[in-house]
């Protein structure tokens, strides 16, 4: 095995090898979000109409666990990699950026996505729903896996220290995240934190990864899938211009 197959099944063997905390850890913390919000609120909370909290719930801890573990996996192996030294053999080899790019990011997708599916099998029977759109699901979630893979890049690539890639994740990714709908429908806020939340790129993920499961949604499904289509084309052409330029690095 050479090239670009090797660097993915590398990237891919290094958080299969410790799968207890990169997939089974992400899976019981999902878990306790909704065990605690559904004593909450599960008999108070009504979505969409005749939605209930916990069948709402679900879709939403699926596609967060998805995003942050996508983030995850490529910054925290870039950011290893650079502090360590050893990134100097992903280097000396003639990779293009493409093929670095592509390893790093499908390998993210890999992991927010195998996250995502222990999220759901480990969920999904504590809801009441029926998959509506499952294309929607598809779409929604390679796009959401691989729009924070090639965030992670990003950050990976930029960060120098580990508080720097903690910093990036704390104040960007996490609150990005958070107020993206998981936990709450945007049509339940006042005018002004609606308007916030529709200008948060990761709201449109988790509101078409979620139309797929009950054929409803805060925003047409269409018009998130623009919005994510977008915002991945952007994030993309960021990081290939860092890895393209050997931006922090290659001396």
């Amino acid at each position: 095995m050479s090239g670009f197959p090797m660097l993915l099944y590398k990237e891919t063997l290094r958080f299969v090898k410790v799968s207890v905390q990169t997939i089974a850890a992400p899976v019981l913390t999902a878990l306790l979000y909704l065990l605690i919000f559904s004593q909450a609120l599960g008999e108070r909370v009504k979505v969409f109409g005749s939605v209930d909290y916990v069948s709402f719930l679900v879709p939403g801890l699926v596609m967060m666990s998805v995003l942050q573990n996508a983030f995850a996996n490529s910054s925290s192996s870039l950011i290893q990699s650079k502090i360590t030294g050893n990134i100097v053999f992903v280097l000396l080899p003639p990779f293009t950026h493409w093929e670095l790019f592509g390893a790093y990011v499908l390998a993210s997708m890999f992991r927010g996505l195998a996250v995502g599916l222990g999220v759901f099998l480990c969920t999904f029977w504590l809801a009441d729903f029926h998959i509506a759109q499952p294309l929607w699901i598809l779409a929604f979630a390679l796009m959401g896996s691989a729009i924070l893979g090639t965030m992670g890049v990003i950050g990976g690539v930029w960060a120098d220290k580990f508080d720097q890639i903690a910093a990036f994740q704390n104040f960007l990714i996490m609150p990005l995240t958070f107020l993206a709908g998981v936990f709450y429908s945007a049509e339940s806020l006042p005018p002004f934190w609606r308007m916030l939340s529709h200008l948060n790129p990761f709201f449109y993920m988790v509101d078409g990864f979620r139309h797929g499961f009950f054929g409803v949604s805060d925003v047409a499904p269409a018009v998130s899938f623009v919005v994510v289509a977008v915002f991945l084309v952007l994030v993309t052409a960021i990081a290939l211009r860092m890895l393209a330029s050997g931006y922090k690095l290659r001396l």
